[in-house]
């Protein structure tokens, strides 16, 4: 089987060497990023009638304003960043499993005034009409330099996940840094948008039919067939 690896930030990367171990995937964490908070806005608490929420670093990085909001409900993309929404005392109204556009859409309590607390790097989504989103970068990710060991690896042929776009970005450029063979290596993505991210040139590119950690897995598993 060829190596697994996984450049998430922690803690992010320890979750998935372990959700990987458990479908019988040994991945080994090489963060090529690290996760830190930025002083952000808070808009007023009675503009906002809910959070919309992509990540479990939210809760983490975002600070003491966070408690402005502490009785409005939650919208949460998957289950890892619902369960850090109500650790840190917050009612989740609804959790995703296809990503941030599919969640929007799925809102029924409308009009909305919406507050999304999202990282630096952050997709765009579409809301309709009647939604109204404020985004408050409360999070950013500082990129690291590839270690030598894990270039070893990729030499030598390896599959990498990829969960995001700006992931995928620094990672293509730490192997061209390094003048890494890209037709050695394997990618597997969270979605096509961030495949698209890594560009041409490597091995394979496939991405998850859902953007869920469980179907990243289970595609890394094929892969390594």
């Amino acid at each position: 089987m060829i190596p697994v690896l996984t450049i998430r930030p922690q803690p992010g990367a320890s979750r998935t060497v372990k959700a990987g171990a458990d479908l019988g995937l040994d991945i080994t964490a090489f963060p090529l990023s690290e996760v830190h908070a930025l002083e952000w806005q808070a808009p007023e608490p009675h503009d906002v009638d809910a959070l919309l929420v992509a990540s479990a670093n939210v809760f983490a990085h975002g600070g003491p304003q966070l408690e402005l909001y502490r009785d409005k409900p939650a919208y949460a993309v998957g289950p890892v960043t619902a369960r850090a929404a109500q650790r840190a005392g917050f009612t989740v109204q609804l959790a995703g499993s296809e990503g941030l556009q599919h969640l929007l859409d799925q809102i029924t309590h409308r009009p909305a005034r919406l507050l999304r607390l999202a990282g630096q790097r952050h997709l765009p989504i579409d809301p309709s009409t009647d939604v109204t989103i404020i985004t408050a970068e409360v999070y950013g990710l500082r990129d690291l330099p590839m270690p030598a060991a894990m270039a070893d690896l990729l030499r030598q042929g390896s599959l990498v996940l990829l969960h995001s776009a700006g992931a995928a970005e620094h990672f293509r450029g730490e192997c061209e840094r390094l003048w890494l063979d890209l037709s050695r290596i394997r990618l597997a993505a969270f979605g096509p948008r961030i495949a698209e991210a890594a560009g041409a040139g490597w091995g394979e590119v496939r991405w998850a039919d859902q953007p869920a950690n469980g179907a990243l897995l289970d595609l890394a598993a094929q892969m390594c067939q």
